[in-house]
């Protein structure tokens, strides 16, 4: 009976946290009242993810699949609730299957007036008419005006498509599939089987190492179902590339550089994770092997669209760099903990530095078997440092902690949804919160590793063994993400017989 009762209570728990994400995503909760629910919400998902450590080996696997299925499907109830991106996923998509490169015209150039129907593009009665969103939902979305009297649901109508080539075939393939009358639902739809394949991939690496209980943290996360399914955000197919790409780039470098080209080419952002994916490869040829298919790749899938395309095929990627302050920090709201300490001019210079820093102590430094350690430093110090006001680009980071298992990083995610829905001094404050749990859980993993020496344990995991909520202590680097000074770093696998922990470290 003691044995059942883990289960149980993560079943109700998962109940409940299936429960009030439907409840939030089908209600008509905005700003401040949509995050109040999204961060009950949060702590729901973070006591599901605790009883499940104490859920018996046999059952963790099953209970992290059906409980991502339950999570997943509640991004399904409505409509897209806090962005309209999805609409110019469709749009780019109808567009591509018409013969047209998306690059060369803004949703609102006349020549493509054609193409407009009454769903992205509604008639004057509507885009004159509150408290409707025309998908049948009842809820309001951003209208933008057009100059002719008309509106249309895609935002920034006037600027070209900054989504880069995997994301545009993407949009087409999901045009191509979805019937005429799908609306938003083809890519929801399609992003939820995307949502669901990272988790299979992360519960099928996980259980090889031992520790499945971790994919959970992907799997039941709250950031899943709003931003990667009911908003149909692209960044989920980048985010099953990139986990992909890490997994196997540590013994198959070309395939892994591969597929990071293709995440890097769906979002640009996984570019971050390559210092991790060349972690410890000091020999200039083991860098390459990895960072010349993904290169490559990149290129490859750009030049159908350079050849077809008349104007840039970088679309808005300078206008919205600069629309969000990543040029002027006294423009936006970005650069949010380093302009509380120094003046805004600063910012950005020392951002680059400090990101440029950490991502050569991961290159030269890092841990080549579990090269998504050095990913999750990287992409967590770029989140810190630039405070990003976009909450699904933490879709990412939440894929690499539950790769590694430091869940202190997870607070960079929630930062991002109070950017994104309030904004302001609550921004700068959670972001404050979110660097400062990440020290809290440096600091606590130290003094964990330290008692292992103590108490004459290290010898579990190697040197620094670390419990990451499996319920026993495996290999893994200090809270830094590096690897131990006296590690190998020219890139080959150890010698038979000297591997040690789990993933054949060694020292």
């Amino acid at each position: 009976m003691a044995r059942t009762r883990p289960v149980v209570l993560t079943a109700l728990l998962l109940l409940v946290l299936t429960i009030a994400l439907a409840a939030l995503l089908h209600g008509d909760a905005r700003g401040a009242g949509f995050l109040a629910g999204y961060a009950g919400a949060w702590a729901l998902f973070a006591a599901a993810v605790v009883a499940l450590r104490h859920a018996p080996a046999r059952a963790v696997v099953p209970l992290v699949l059906a409980g991502a299925v339950a999570v997943t499907a509640t991004g399904l109830v409505a409509a897209p609730r806090t962005s309209t991106d999805s609409y110019r996923y469709a749009w780019d998509g109808r567009v591509q299957a018409a013969g047209i490169s998306p690059y060369d015209h803004a949703p609102a150039d006349p020549a493509l007036v054609g193409l407009r129907d009454a769903w992205l593009f509604p008639d004057g009665a509507t885009c004159g008419r509150s408290g409707t969103d025309g998908n049948g939902s009842g809820k309001v979305v951003g209208l933008a005006p057009l100059g002719d009297g008309t509106c249309t649901r895609i935002n920034r109508p006037t600027v070209h498509t900054i989504y880069p080539p995997t994301a545009e075939v993407w949009f087409l393939v999901v045009h191509a599939l979805s019937p005429d009358d799908a609306r938003h639902k083809g890519l929801q739809s399609g992003a939820a089987l995307l949502s669901l394949a990272v988790t299979v991939v992360l519960v099928l690496a996980l259980r090889r190492r031992g520790d499945p209980h971790r994919a959970a943290l992907w799997a039941w996360s709250p950031v899943v179902p709003v931003e990667a399914v009911n908003n149909a955000h692209v960044d989920v197919l980048a985010v099953l590339f990139s986990v992909a790409g890490l997994l196997v780039v540590a013994r198959h470098r070309v395939t892994g550089g591969v597929l990071l080209g293709l995440a890097i080419a769906a979002k640009l952002l996984p570019v971050v994770l390559l210092p991790g994916a060349v972690s410890g490869a000091r020999r200039p040829r083991t860098a390459l092997a990895v960072l010349a298919p993904a290169v490559a790749t990149v290129g490859l899938l750009y030049l159908p669209y350079v050849l077809l395309s008349d104007g840039s095929v970088l679309g808005y990627l300078g206008g919205y760099a600069r629309e969000e302050g990543y040029d002027d920090a006294g423009a936006g709201g970005r650069y949010l903990l380093l302009r509380f300490v120094l003046p805004d001019a600063w910012a950005p210079p020392v951002a680059a530095l400090v990101t440029a820093a950490v991502a050569v102590a991961v290159w030269w430094r890092g841990d080549p078997e579990h090269p998504w350690r050095g990913a999750l430093l990287t992409t967590g110090t770029a989140f810190l440092l630039l405070t990003p006001g976009y909450s699904w680009y933490a879709l990412l980071l939440v894929a690499l902690v539950a790769l590694d298992g430091r869940w202190e990083w997870l607070g960079v995610a929630l930062a991002g949804a109070v950017a994104y829905l309030v904004g302001g001094d609550a921004a700068t404050a959670a972001y404050a919160a979110a660097a400062l749990g990440v020290v809290g859980g440096a600091w606590a993993r130290g003094r964990t590793r330290a008692r292992a020496r103590t108490d004459g344990r290290g010898g579990d995991g190697g040197p620094h063994a670390v419990d990451v909520g499996g319920g026993k202590p495996v290999a893994g680097p200090g809270p830094s993400g590096l690897d131990h000074p006296r590690r190998r770093h020219d890139g080959h696998r150890p010698p038979s017989g000297r591997a040690g922990g789990e993933g054949g470290r060694w020292n």
